[in-house]
């Protein structure tokens, strides 16, 4: 996890967050004439009538009422005159975007953290003893923690600023967190299943650390790193102390009516992609991840220029956008298995999801257990998580009020996370 060098690339792809605003913003101001009634009259209505009932389709309740509102507040304003303001905001709104990003791009924040000793290692994949991380005092004989973040983004989140640490925190807090940071794909993994991932690179950290610390670690998963500990957790339960899920899917289509053909439709879409490189690319994957909310990094990136550029918040913004751009490559079995798999078909919650032959159950799971669900989460929705919690005999169940990266680095993550996380380990350990 070296510093970030040379120019940043994101908010990346950038040119579907401009398209993305370019066409709201357009789709505005085309939009205002037909609304207002300032369009030519159609199928033999009055200019006024057209004005106090547009020429548009049956509109779902909620936005028929949002509607009826915002015709009510503009009451007797002029059309041409609101459609020229319209335009000076729309210019002004781009301005500042652009601004924005450029702001970002030039900021002078680079993460300069030190990884902590390498444990063990296999190919691309690292344990880092956090441990081991200086800083504060040695907690090599701390309850082990053995942490798996996701596949698709850097394990870096867990660690990402002087700040923002939930590794070194915790490591601060007495025990002794090893982070496997699962690398770049190479040659060799651009052909690995999950199967691959689980039964052999996690199952060799879990024997690394069996081996350095002669006690059984607790186990902690994030995310996508959820599932695989999920069903590691049920090959070794003889050889882990507990399972501590955070914000991890379950039910796909929990919550979410999206998933199933997004992600039957993203296999297709992908597939030349997989073909060709033998997996799925970065800017892919922050697609994919964008189509969930398309005007997310529109609404962010004005935030951010609403800040004191040489500010604190100014300079979180910074540490977390060169994580969220800095992502990783999917292998295409991978890929495949997690979108077509899990999103499409809802393998897991269907029981049909195999590691190693064996179908991942929940119900087997027979460890002290902790299923965190942020309850503001955008990524994964609440539901799908909590599916997972319901379904893991006497798990116990905590829903903070954060969303789903907030968890881990937000301002309010230690009191609302961080510490009732550290004393459930603790009472494990």
């Amino acid at each position: 996890m070296p510093p970030r060098q040379g120019p940043r690339q994101g908010p990346r792809p950038l040119p579907l967050h401009l398209s993305v605003a370019a066409a709201t913003w357009i789709a505005s101001r085309a939009a205002w004439p037909l609304w207002s009634g300032g369009s030519p009259p159609s199928n033999g209505r009055s200019t006024q009538d057209a004005a106090a009932s547009p020429p548009v389709g049956p509109l779902p309740r909620a936005l028929a009422e949002r509607s009826a509102e915002l015709r009510q507040s503009l009451g007797d304003v002029d059309p041409e005159r609101f459609g020229a303001a319209l335009d000076r905001a729309i210019s002004a709104r781009g301005r500042s975007l652009v601004e924005a990003i450029e702001r970002y791009r030039r900021h002078p924040y680079r993460r300069r953290l030190t990884d902590p000793p390498t444990l063990w290692a296999d190919g691309p994949a690292r344990l880092l003893d956090y441990g081991a991380a200086g800083g504060s005092a040695d907690r090599r004989d701390g309850p082990p923690l053995l942490v798996v973040p996701s596949l698709i983004n850097r394990a870096y989140v867990l660690d990402l600023s002087e700040r923002r640490s939930l590794l070194r925190w915790l490591a601060g807090a007495g025990f002794r967190p090893l982070l496997l940071d699962w690398g770049a794909p190479d040659a060799e993994r651009r052909q690995f299943t999950l199967t691959d991932y689980v039964a052999g690179t996690l199952d060799g950290a879990l024997d690394a650390v069996l081996e350095v610390s002669g006690r059984a670690p607790l186990l902690l998963g994030y995310c996508m790193g959820g599932l695989l500990a999920l069903a590691l957790a049920q090959r070794r339960q003889r050889d882990l102390a507990g399972l501590a899920l955070l914000a991890t899917p379950w039910d796909f289509h929990a919550g979410s009516t999206l998933h199933g053909p997004l992600g039957r439709a993203a296999v297709l879409g992908c597939a030349p992609a997989l073909d060709l490189f033998g997996e799925l690319p970065v800017d892919a994957i922050q697609a994919l991840f964008a189509s969930l909310d398309p005007e997310l990094g529109v609404r962010k990136f004005l935030a951010f220029a609403r800040l004191d550029p040489d500010g604190r918040r100014a300079e979180d913004f910074v540490a977390l956008e060169d994580w969220l751009n800095d992502g990783v490559p999917l292998a295409a079995p991978v890929a495949r298995e997690c979108l077509g798999g899990w999103y499409g078909e809802n393998t897991p919650a269907r029981g049909l999801w195999r590691i190693a032959g064996r179908p991942v159950e929940p119900a087997a799971v027979e460890l002290p257990s902790l299923v965190l669900v942020p309850a503001q989460d955008r990524i994964v929705p609440p539901a799908s998580a909590l599916a997972l919690g319901e379904a893991i005999p006497g798990a116990e169940i905590r829903r903070p009020a954060t969303g789903h990266i907030g968890m881990v680095v937000s301002g309010g993550a230690p009191e609302a996370v961080w510490r009732p996380l550290a004393d459930w380990l603790s009472a494990q350990a």
